[in-house]
């Protein structure tokens, strides 16, 4: 197991701001990407197609969009973490 723990600077024992935000940035860029794709039937069942059945599918479609994007997300996560704290070292 590594001595260098994730996020911490190891001259000065404090927060690693810099590694934090580069690590955040691809967790960002992917909720983005999934949230505007989800915004799309939200926004046709929103703005047209509200009370009809079509709306209703576009609907679930936009839930199903969000479901996966969280799963893909956490995923994205654990996966970075477990590189980060070396786990996955030979």
């Amino acid at each position: 197991m590594p001595s260098a723990k994730p996020f911490i600077d190891s001259t000065t024992g404090e927060l690693d701001t810099t590694q934090v935000v580069s690590e955040a940035v691809p967790i960002g860029k992917l909720v983005g990407l999934f949230v505007g794709l989800s915004l799309v039937p939200f926004g046709l069942t929103f703005l047209a197609l509200g009370n009809s059945l079509l709306g209703v599918v576009l609907a679930a479609i936009g839930q199903f969009v969000l479901a996966v994007g969280a799963a893909v997300v956490l995923v994205y996560a654990v996966a970075r973490g477990r590189q980060l704290s070396g786990a996955d070292a030979p």
